[in-house]
């Protein structure tokens, strides 16, 4: 009985102590299954593992947060709707190697790279040097556009939806860093 008590009580404390108290872990890194974007909760949709180089080494990891889960790539990238990126990094990383990657994801699955490129420059011009367990993160907000935060700072929005689109497309998309970035990003 007295078991059954102490269980009981470890179960309701884990209730009470809201949402941060779960978290979906890849990689050895955690994050919570939720986040608050705008004043709306998003779902932790799926963790993924950013891969660099023929020997695969793990980059960072990747979680995707969306009003509801999918695994539907054009449905996510096309919608309308709050979606937030965020990119734990496992290893250090430059500014130099950041900018170069984020151009080659918009060159290899922007539908037209060129009507975007001013936006691509402007986001690349936020990169910093990035060290291991630091953090970076993208949120779009319908209306409002697409915000980059670097290591907790913000570091500027870039409106429209042909951005976000692009953005989330070269996670999601046909030519992703890596398969099983995507694949972990979409729940699969």
């Amino acid at each position: 009985m007295k078991i059954l008590h102490c269980a009981a009580a470890t179960f309701l404390a884990i209730l009470m102590s809201g949402p941060s108290a779960f978290a979906a872990k890849k990689g050895g890194v955690e994050l919570p299954d939720s986040h608050s974007l705008d004043g709306q909760t998003l779902t932790l949709n799926g963790l993924g593992i950013r891969e660099a180089t023929f020997l695969a080494i793990d980059v960072y990891v990747a979680g995707l947060y969306l009003p509801q889960k999918s695994q539907e790539m054009t449905e996510i990238v096309k919608a309308d709707v709050p979606k937030h990126l965020v990119m734990r990094f496992v290893r250090d990383v430059d500014r130099g190697k950041q900018a170069d990657a984020w151009k080659e994801g918009f060159k290899k699955n922007a539908k037209d790279f060129k009507a975007i490129e001013g936006k691509v420059e402007e986001l690349t011009s936020w990169m910093e040097d990035i060290k291991n367990g630091e953090q970076m993160a993208v949120s779009y907000v319908p209306g409002k556009g697409t915000t980059m935060t670097v290591k907790g700072q913000t570091k500027g929005t870039i409106e429209g939806e042909d951005f976000q689109e692009a953005l989330f497309k070269i996670y999601l998309g046909p030519n992703p860093p890596n398969s099983g970035l995507r694949d972990g990003l979409l729940g699969r």
